[in-house]
């Protein structure tokens, strides 16, 4: 599309979104109504002056007049709200989590709201054992932190696994029980004959489409 197009693709659509009409648009402005159905028909371009009016009558920036639009079902990514994360692999034992020995490779990670505070990482989701919460091959996204709330999902290394297995916490005074979301599997438990340690919050998971 040209400019002329977009302009006149912007202006219709936000004319629909006020519900009005190009007649109305025009009077409440004060501007000629041939002059306005000309932008909204893309037969000609407003000048910077008109273009700020109609940005401040909509509440929008101008931008979202002379650029072209995404459809609503896309979200524009803010660059603030995104941050690499190591993906780890397998965990060394007694080396930190995101040792580099550990990290698979760097993901970008998408946050709708500000970035957690603290140490992130990131983990595979392997097996069934949290479906239907979290399903097999989903990506966890985590909190280093080494405690949890009850019933909070966290990322823990049992016994001497070089792999996290994510589950549900339940404290039992100096025991801690691992449960997991699907009744088909078996909880456990981590006491001082059966060690472990918690590795961190669950934070957010995404479903991939491509599990490469």
């Amino acid at each position: 599309m040209n400019n002329k197009e977009i302009m006149a693709q912007n202006i219709r659509y936000y004319l629909k979104k006020k519900g009005l009409n190009v007649k109305e648009f025009a009077d409440q402005l004060g501007f000629k109504y041939t002059t306005v159905l000309d932008w909204a028909n893309g037969n000609a371009y407003p000048r910077i002056n008109k273009i700020e009016a109609m940005a401040k009558y909509f509440n929008v920036d101008k931008s979202d007049l002379v650029e072209e639009r995404q459809p609503d079902n896309v979200i524009k990514i803010n660059p603030k709200r995104v941050k690499y994360i190591p993906l780890i692999g397998t965990i060394a034992m007694g080396t930190p989590i995101t040792a580099e020995q550990n990290i698979e490779r760097y993901i970008p990670e998408f946050f709708l709201e500000d970035i957690p505070q603290g140490e992130l990482f990131a983990l595979h989701c392997k097996g069934h054992s949290m479906e239907p919460t979290i399903p097999d091959g989903a990506i966890a996204i985590i909190r280093k932190q080494p405690d949890v709330e009850d019933d909070e999902i966290a990322a823990v290394l049992v016994d001497d696994n070089s792999e996290a297995t994510l589950k549900r916490v339940k404290h039992m005074g100096s025991s801690v029980l691992l449960q997991p979301d699907n009744r088909s599997y078996e909880p456990i438990l981590l006491d001082k004959d059966h060690l472990g340690r918690i590795l961190g919050k669950l934070i957010k998971y995404e479903v991939l489409t491509d599990k490469k």
